[in-house]
């Protein structure tokens, strides 16, 4: 079985080439617990009220802040599996 770091990386790759583009919602998860596991606790100014994709992503991944990177990482891999062909 391959390692936790290569598994994440595997599915940030393969979810660039899924079949079907999931929902907001799930991307909006996706790009939460892959800035979390990458970066760590979200950072930096909430972005302005009219910017509505920005805010948007700001508060998923503010919502997950204190998940621990490899836990974040677990996470992703099982969201991903779930697109998967």
């Amino acid at each position: 079985m391959p390692d936790l770091k290569t598994a994440f990386e595997r599915a940030a790759h393969d979810v660039q080439s899924l079949s079907e583009r999931p929902g907001n919602e799930d991307l909006l998860r996706l790009y939460a617990l892959y800035k979390q596991a990458t970066e760590g606790d979200v950072s930096g100014d909430k972005p302005g009220f009219f910017d509505f994709v920005g805010t948007a992503k700001y508060e998923a991944w503010a919502a997950i802040a204190g998940t621990s990177r490899d836990e974040a990482m677990r996470r992703y891999i099982e969201l991903v599996d779930r697109f998967r062909d």
